[in-house]
């Protein structure tokens, strides 16, 4: 852990994008003011731990296993179909098979 001394009015700069500068002391509490870009979350500590514990709950709580899908016949179409006779040959890259009657 870095421990800096700073006074009213002084800055430290985090990976030149996060500012923390001190704006008040009033008697043992700092007032600090936090400048930062709109994607980096800044929360006190108190709150980022408990939005880690709702993450982790959320995760572990009634988990759902998701169902697999049967798999295609082969040459079926998106619907589980086959082209009907005549039809004309599918996309470049798939094969025709003749069916003769």
């Amino acid at each position: 852990m870095l421990i800096l001394s700073r006074k009213v009015g002084e800055s430290i700069v985090i990976d030149g994008r996060i500012v923390v500068k001190i704006t008040r002391l009033e008697g043992e509490v700092v007032k600090l003011g936090i400048q930062a870009p709109a994607d980096v979350p800044v929360h006190r500590q108190e709150v980022y731990e408990e939005i880690q514990r709702n993450n982790q709950e959320a995760l572990t709580r009634g988990q759902r296993r998701v169902p697999k899908l049967a798999p295609r016949a082969a040459g079926a179409g998106p619907a589980g179909e086959r082209p009907a006779a005549g039809a004309p040959p599918g996309p470049p890259g798939t094969s025709v098979v003749n069916n003769p009657q």
